[in-house]
């Protein structure tokens, strides 16, 4: 059979003879099976959907737009709700708005929305004097053709930018240190693969210059005369730096480091001081940093610290007592990580000083260096932290003084935010909880005062004080505590005895490469927490929540206890009467889409729908081949089944995909992109068609594919409000909430202005 040949490769979905053309579909496209097989350590596998990866295959696409119909045609009774929800994002959110202005050297930059704009811009005004520290305060109409604050610039006209295309993502920008060009990058087909473009903020015309096939954005010398960048191998690792002097054809960019060891990937960046250009090597459980001296620069890039496999570290320069000094985050003496200090030069791990010791107790996740004092990200108790070290007037005396910047509620996540100039007396901080929306504070070092910049606003009489947050505790099956960060809106547990019920709850999880799901606030959630929804996030093994220990048990041969951990919490909402199955819908998006995979196949029963974002429900056959992007990078999460049969058998037990059964699964939303360069397309097509072909019971799946976008979906604010939309109805129909009635919105403001 010819690959052109659509229609026998998938029968489309199908609607009685006879009926109109454009009439929905009444049943689910039927996908042919083409089995391949497989011989690995050997066992054989037998893929019936394989074929599916080949996207330029004519009834790949025809399959994907045949499962996107289905998808409409099963949720057409939800456009209306759809809409519903669409407008309630929109009517909570200050469309024409302000970011708090960040000084980077002699101007204050901030970013500008306006109402019925897909994207911003970002502008700047000149600071006021060498002491101007607080942020400049917006003119009351921030109106689209109104300046927001005197003399402002605009730098970038992102809706400009973004005309003509599907999709548009800024990939970073940077100010030259003179502050007269800038450097940006934009990708305009979600694969991550950018463009970098330079503009004299003089004239505002563009440069000659144009690199392409970056990662990211670009970093400046300190002379503003050359442009540091990354790019990408076959496999999607980022391998290479390069350095572009301006003037010149990419052609004739410099390499400046090649990273051989297919395990590692590189960065490059410039230290807050602006002295040191560094360039990190990293696995996942291994670093290396490169540094060139701006005040040496015939020195060439030295090593630091050579890598010693299992030793991780970065670094930071610091300047105390007139004297300059590394700060080392290290791993070398304890899993939790300490800070030591060390000199500006190459030094072996056995010679660095410590400052902060490793403490079991306290993740130490991240140190900023400023002028006076030291910023220390780190975690306790599941909890995020701030601590403060004000630095001495010597080496010998580096810390006068050492503390936590204190809030009082019960669950919250709190970090630095905007930090780029080191001479700042000032610590500008985020803070929010899942009832408290997303402020910026500035934190004074000397008086330990609070100073509230910003909230984000919420429209419509939104009050916190209306929505109850905590923190539960579930028992996994090896007796771990695991902590699960809940809210609802107040009240709506009670019954008409006075006690309390159930109530449907949405259960998030993700559990991977120790990135910790911390609190935080949501406008689209409120469309569940205001029909009587609760939400919650089950902070699973494989992150980061409870320090270095928390990942190293949810990842390789332990991997099980994300699975296990995410159904204990499940299991904990029902048996405390937070939750009944029914009603308690599971969401998890790329990792967190193989743990919503893996607790379909192992628990079916505890849920009453699924929505698998980007999914990574192909596990086994993607870390089969290292020839696929990201592959081989992933071995010290994952571990190789390819040269392992143990790791072979392991994967092979949880990997959804391969663990598919004849089970009654509950509904189940999968969502993807055509071009995602992280989770293949792929993965959640061929889930799809397995579950259609093995599940019994109800048999209620839906596919839906972004034709023009990445991992991160699509782009433009008011795409993404109608992309979670579609997602948040499908929620709210499987929790039994679709007609549930929602308090009007009004249009008084909660938040503080600017």
């Amino acid at each position: 059979m010819e690959s052109s040949d659509v229609s026998s490769a998938t029968s489309p979905p199908s609607t009685p003879p006879g009926t109109p053309p454009g009439t929905p579909p009444v049943s689910p496209p039927v996908v042919e099976r083409r089995p391949v097989t497989t011989e690995v350590h050997g066992k054989a596998r037998v893929d019936d959907y394989e074929w599916l990866r080949d996207k330029d295959d004519p009834a790949v696409a025809a399959y994907l737009e045949a499962e996107n119909a289905w998808t409409q045609a099963r949720t057409a009774h939800l456009a209306g709700l759809r809409h519903t929800i669409f407008e309630e994002i929109r009517a909570r959110t200050q469309e024409t708005d302000l970011s708090v202005p960040t000084r980077i050297r002699g101007h204050w930059y901030y970013s500008r929305s306006f109402e019925g704009r897909e994207y911003g811009a970002t502008c700047r005004v000149p600071v006021r004097g060498a002491d101007d520290w607080s942020p400049p305060a917006p003119a009351e109409d921030c109106a689209a053709d109104q300046p927001a604050l005197p003399g402002e610039q605009l730098l970038l006209d992102l809706n400009e930018l973004a005309e003509g295309h599907d999709f548009f993502s800024l990939g970073g920008s940077s100010v030259s240190p003179d502050e007269q060009l800038l450097a940006y990058s934009t990708d305009v087909t979600g694969d991550e693969r950018y463009t970098v473009r330079v503009k004299d903020l003089r004239t505002g015309r563009l440069l000659d210059d144009e690199i392409t096939g970056v990662i990211g954005g670009a970093t400046w010398n300190r002379e503003g005369t050359d442009l540091y960048y990354t790019t990408v191998d076959e496999a999607w690792r980022a391998d290479k730096i390069w350095r572009h002097r301006l003037g010149t054809a990419q052609s004739e960019d410099e390499l400046v480091h090649h990273e051989t060891d297919g395990r590692f990937w590189v960065g490059v960046g410039r230290t807050r001081t602006e002295r040191f250009l560094v360039i990190a090597a990293g696995s996942k459980t291994t670093s290396e940093y490169r540094y060139l001296d701006a005040d040496d620069p015939d020195a060439g890039w030295r090593v630091f610290a050579e890598r010693r496999e299992g030793l991780e570290y970065n670094l930071e320069h610091a300047v105390v007592g007139g004297q300059d000094l590394f700060l080392v985050l290290h791993n070398a003496t304890g899993p939790d990580f300490e800070i030591a200090t060390a000199p500006v030069a190459p030094t072996p791990a056995e010679q660095w000083r410590p400052l902060i010791p490793h403490d079991p107790a306290v993740r130490l996740e991240d140190v900023d260096a400023f002028a006076g004092h030291l910023v220390v990200h780190q975690r306790s108790d599941g909890l995020t932290q701030l601590r403060i070290l004000e630095l001495g007037d010597a080496p010998e005396r580096l810390v006068a003084d050492d503390y936590l910047v204190h809030f009082d509620q019960e669950v919250y996540t709190v970090g630095s935010a905007g930090n780029p100039s080191f001479e700042q007396p000032t610590v500008r901080l985020g803070y929010t909880t899942m009832a408290i929306p997303s402020s910026l504070y500035d934190y004074d070092v000397r008086s330990r005062e609070l100073t509230l910049l910003k909230r984000t606003p919420v429209l419509g009489g939104y009050d916190p004080a209306d929505y109850e947050e905590h923190r539960l505790w579930a028992r996994a099956e090896d007796g771990e505590r695991v902590p699960i960060s809940i809210v609802a809106r107040r009240g709506a547990r009670e019954d008409d005895g006075g006690g309390t019920r159930p109530i449907p709850v949405l259960l998030y999880g993700y559990g991977a490469y120790e990135m910790s799901m911390d609190p935080y606030f949501s406008k689209p959630r409120l469309s569940l927490l205001d029909r009587g929804a609760g939400f919650a996030i089950a902070h699973v093994r494989g992150g980061g929540e409870m320090g270095r220990r928390w990942y190293d048990d949810g990842k390789l041969s332990r991997k099980q206890n994300t699975f296990s951990d995410f159904i204990a919490c499940a299991r904990h909402l029902v048996e405390t009467g937070w939750a009944e199955p029914h009603t308690l819908v599971a969401e998890g998006a790329s990792a967190g889409g193989l743990l919503m995979g893996a607790v379909a196949n192992q628990a079916p029963e505890l849920f009453g729908g699924i929505v698998a974002g980007v999914p990574f429900v192909d596990a086994l056959t993607t870390m089969l081949d290292a020839g696929l992007p990201l592959t081989v990078t992933e071995y010290d999460e994952w571990g190789n089944p390819e040269d392992d049969p143990e790791v072979f058998d392991q994967m092979a037990s949880y990997a959804p995909y391969d663990n598919v059964a004849a089970l009654d699964y509950p509904p189940i939303l999968a969502e993807t992109s055509l071009n995602d360069t992280r989770v293949l397309y792929v993965e959640p097509a061929k889930w799809i068609a397995r579950l259609r072909a093995t599940a019994v019971g109800r048999r209620d799946f839906c596919l839906r594919t972004e034709m023009a976008a990445g991992h991160g979906g699509v782009s433009g604010r008011y795409k993404s409000w109608h992309d979670r939309a579609f997602t948040l109805a499908w929620i709210l129909d499987r929790m039994g909430l679709a007609d549930a009635p929602v308090a009007p919105l009004d249009q008084t403001v909660t938040g503080t202005p600017g």
